[in-house]
C-alpha cells in the first residue's frame, strides 16, 4: 500500500521458497505414522523423535479421536498402546500394519527399529 512505512528487518526474502521442502531435502517417501497416546508427555516425546528421523507424524490423544479420523487421514502405520491395538484394528483399513507399545516399552531405538521393520514388510509384500 502506497504511504506505508517499510517495517522489514534485514534482507528481502519474498523470491525465496519458504516451507515445504528445502533444498537440502532427500526427495523420497515420507510414510504418514498414526501414533495414539492418551499420554500426552510419552506421545510428545515419541512424535518428536519420528519427526526428527522424517517420519510424517499424525497424533492422536484418545482412541476415539484415531478411529474418527482414520478413514480421512489412511496411515502407513498406527503406533498404539497393546490394550488399544485390537480396537483401532477394526476401525483401520486392511493392510495398515500396526506398532503395540507396552508400558515396559520405553527404548526408543527400539521403538524406531519395530516401526522401521513394519514399513519395510509391507513395501515389501
Amino acid at each position: 500500500m502506497p504511504g506505508l512505512p517499510d517495517k522489514r528487518q534485514g534482507a528481502d526474502r519474498r523470491g525465496r521458497p519458504r516451507g515445504g521442502r528445502r533444498a537440502g531435502d532427500k526427495p523420497g517417501y515420507a510414510p504418514l505414522v498414526m501414533l495414539v497416546d492418551e499420554n500426552a508427555e510419552n506421545g510428545a516425546r515419541c512424535e518428536a523423535i519420528l519427526a526428527k528421523l522424517r517420519f510424517a507424524v499424525a497424533p492422536a490423544h484418545t482412541v476415539d479421536e484415531a478411529v474418527r479420523v482414520m478413514d480421512a487421514l489412511r496411515p502407513n502405520l498406527v503406533v498404539a498402546r497393546v490394550q488399544d491395538v485390537e480396537r483401532l484394528r477394526k476401525a483401520t483399513p486392511s493392510g495398515v500394519p500396526f506398532v503395540a507399545l507396552s508400558e515396559e516399552h520405553n527404548d526408543l531405538e527400539l521403538m524406531v527399529e519395530e516401526i522401521r521393520r513394519a514399513l519395510r514388510s509391507v513395501r515389501t509384500r
